[in-house]
């Protein structure tokens, strides 16, 4: 025996050996140890249960060998011993050592984005002058190709080293710097050499330069690592300064937003939020401005939730104290400023970063609590008009929240159709599933509905930026903004969460940047207004144009829907669709007669409603495209065949009278002392 075998091993090879010599036909044979299983038995016994264990021992260089006590001849032993190398050859174990099988799940690939969106391309298609076409086509082609083979990877690394705050340096010194890791930085470079916000206020094609824009940052946003944020600012505050007129220092603020320099290219924030409240900006808002004696203005205040601060400038709202230290309360006592964060020394400007937050998703982006104790600002709004001079810029960031919403479902719906020709269980690929088909049609339907509704407030805002827009195209996009931030937030968390469930157990594996698309997708329902925050912002503008807005979206479904009617294919869903917008008409004059109250409860339904009649009216629009396909054709139709008017079903099941108000609250809170007066 080799003295290198372990007692275990020895003690088998004698109890074999004994078996052997009394004559019980269980030879055993030895075999080279370079072998992965070291020694193995002729036949099945308590040997051979346990040659596994043996397999897994060191592997020995030396060869031993052991006369057989039986009698069998040499002779007979060397022609065994083929059979046993072959045997041994046969079974060897697959899970030894550092082997740990041979089968691995081919990952999702992520291809070309723009060549494998057929919905994408066959929109611009429609919209855009083929001149137009032919060069925005070049440019999404290549883009596309940079955002697989570049953007993705950065977006990946962005995710998993977020921010940190170094508030001190080695010698106690306060310094509050936001560390951003090397991908963060080059994607703000990549932004500006790909013009993602230039392209808009450069306007080269005219009212179409906003569609074109949007289709860009619409493949950018999923593989972005969430830099769409400063981005989405960015953009709104080149808007608010565009309204506002470029003079002084907004000047040059405004030609950093839109450079294509990457030296020169900055980015904003957004800073609105303190700790009374994030939408409530009126009664939350505790920021006072004080007058300096060069003009500018000494900011003093908390901000509670400020994104992107690692920005260069920002836009923040604040109160203007008199010659008396007072302020006036409400929405007409905030003004709009503009400051830099840092000063000409790279000093952070009276600002004090007090904490990083920690979120739940978009954890890629600095997020922070701010202290302003002096910072030195610019008065860009008349006093007391600070609300109103902001309107634009949340145009501008619930668009781009639109883009994240419906982006992030076509993203898991592209990965997933990747991943279902791949998976193979059940004796077949996934895709040859019907029901995982059918599972993904529908989540494929409410993405293209998404985006004809994204793309049509494109379009209207490219109208607007260009002096084009008719009144009804403003009524329009005044109406269309607010809901499908508040519509594509939702539908971007329902299809995100089943398109995880495509990929099994591996959806819900961070390793695998699946589930930071869920996480990162329910920022969407909450920034820039909550649901119901947004479908009572719906009511303020029908209220304010006092019924106008209402009527111009009336007449403009009728018209695609009149439109639409000619082809035999698509009557049953026009028919649908138009049933459900004269229940809305319906509802609307009872509701009227009901008062304010009545139809703030059914903002929700109400605002749900709207959305769903007019993104059916835009599929029909489109399936009616002379070059429209097949596909085009059978998801507008599976669009019209769900619920389109719900608050028609909620008003008439009795969700809006007064005792549905009461039963509410009690079903809510049912058994807590809160609602006995207890506490």
């Amino acid at each position: 025996r080799s003295s290198d075998l372990s007692e275990q091993v020895q003690s088998g090879v004698k109890e074999q050996g004994k078996h052997c010599q009394e004559g019980s036909g269980r030879g055993i044979y030895f075999c080279n140890f370079s072998s992965p299983l070291s020694i193995f038995p002729t036949s099945r016994g308590p040997w051979h249960r346990r040659y596994l264990q043996f397999a897994r021992l060191p592997l020995y260089q030396s060869e031993c060998h052991m006369s057989m006590r039986s009698g069998t001849s040499a002779t007979l032993h060397q022609e065994l011993e083929p059979q046993a190398r072959a045997v041994l050859e046969e079974l060897k174990v697959p899970f030894a050592r550092t082997q740990i099988g041979t089968f691995f799940q081919e990952k999702p690939r992520l291809g070309n984005q723009y060549l494998e969106d057929a919905f994408l391309q066959g929109f611009l298609r429609r919209y855009l002058p083929p001149k137009v076409m032919v060069e925005v086509d070049q440019d999404l082609v290549r883009f596309g190709a940079r955002v697989t083979e570049e953007i993705d990877t950065l977006g990946r690394e962005c995710e998993l080293i977020p921010p940190q705050l170094q508030q001190y340096d080695a010698w106690g010194q306060r310094v509050d710097r936001i560390i951003t890791c090397p991908a963060w930085k080059r994607m703000k470079e990549i932004s500006a050499e790909e013009g993602l916000i230039a392209e808009a206020y450069e306007r080269k094609y005219s009212c179409w330069s906003r569609v074109y824009q949007v289709a860009k940052m619409y493949l950018y946003c999923p593989s972005a690592g969430f830099f769409t944020c400063p981005l989405a600012m960015t953009d709104g505050a080149a808007k608010v300064i565009e309204t506002l007129g470029k003079s002084g220092p907004l000047e040059e603020a405004f030609n950093h937003l839109t450079s294509r320099d990457p030296k020169r290219f900055w980015t904003s924030g957004q800073w609105m939020t303190e700790r009374k409240g994030g939408s409530d900006v009126a009664g939350g808002t505790e920021t006072v401005a004080r007058l300096q004696a060069d003009g500018t203005y000494s900011l003093h205040g908390f901000k509670w939730f400020t994104s992107a601060t690692d920005s260069d400038m920002t836009l923040t709202l604040g109160r203007v104290m008199n010659s008396e230290g007072h302020t006036v309360k409400g929405t007409k006592g905030l003004s709009l400023f503009y400051l830099e964060i840092r000063d000409e020394n790279q000093k952070l400007n009276g600002i004090e970063v007090q904490k990083l937050k920690d979120k739940l998703g978009t954890r890629q982006v600095p997020t922070a609590e701010l202290l302003l104790d002096g910072a030195k600002a610019h008065l860009i709004s008349d006093k007391g008009r600070g609300v109103a001079t902001i309107s634009s810029m949340l145009t501008i960031t619930r668009i781009h929240n639109t883009i994240a919403a419906v982006s992030t479902m076509r993203r898991i719906i592209s990965l997933g159709r990747e991943y279902a020709s791949k998976r193979f269980v059940f004796g077949k690929l996934i895709k040859d599933y019907p029901l995982h088909m059918q599972t993904m049609a529908r989540m494929e339907v409410q993405t293209r509905g998404a985006f004809l509704l994204l793309m049509e407030i494109a379009r209207l805002l490219g109208l607007e930026e260009n002096n084009m827009a008719t009144g009804q195209d403003k009524h329009l996009l005044r109406l269309l903004t607010p809901l499908a931030k508040l519509y594509t937030g939702k539908q971007a968390m329902a299809v995100v969460s089943e398109g995880l469930e495509c990929f099994g157990g591996q959806g819900y594996m961070e390793d695998t940047g699946l589930p930071a698309l869920l996480r990162d997708a329910q920022v969407l329902t909450i920034w820039e207004g909550t649901t119901n925050i947004l479908s009572l912002d719906v009511l303020r503008s029908l209220t304010k144009s006092q019924g106008e807005v209402l009527a111009v979206f009336f007449s403009t479904v009728q018209e695609k829907l009149d439109s639409a009617s000619r082809v035999p294919d698509l009557r049953s869903s026009v028919a649908s669709t138009r049933s459900a917008l004269q229940k809305l008409v319906m509802f609307t004059q009872e509701a009227t007669k009901k008062g304010p109250a009545f139809l703030e409860l059914a903002a929700r339904d109400f605002a749900y409603s709207l959305a769903r009649i007019y993104i059916g009216a835009l599929m029909l629009e489109h399936a009616v495209w002379e070059n429209a396909s097949l596909t085009d054709t059978y998801s507008a139709q599976r669009w019209c065949e769900q619920d389109l008017c719900p608050v028609d079903c909620a008003e008439k099941g009795g969700s809006y009278s007064t005792e549905a108000v009461l039963l509410d609250s009690s079903l809510v809170y049912d058994g807590s002392p809160l609602l006995k007066g207890k506490l």
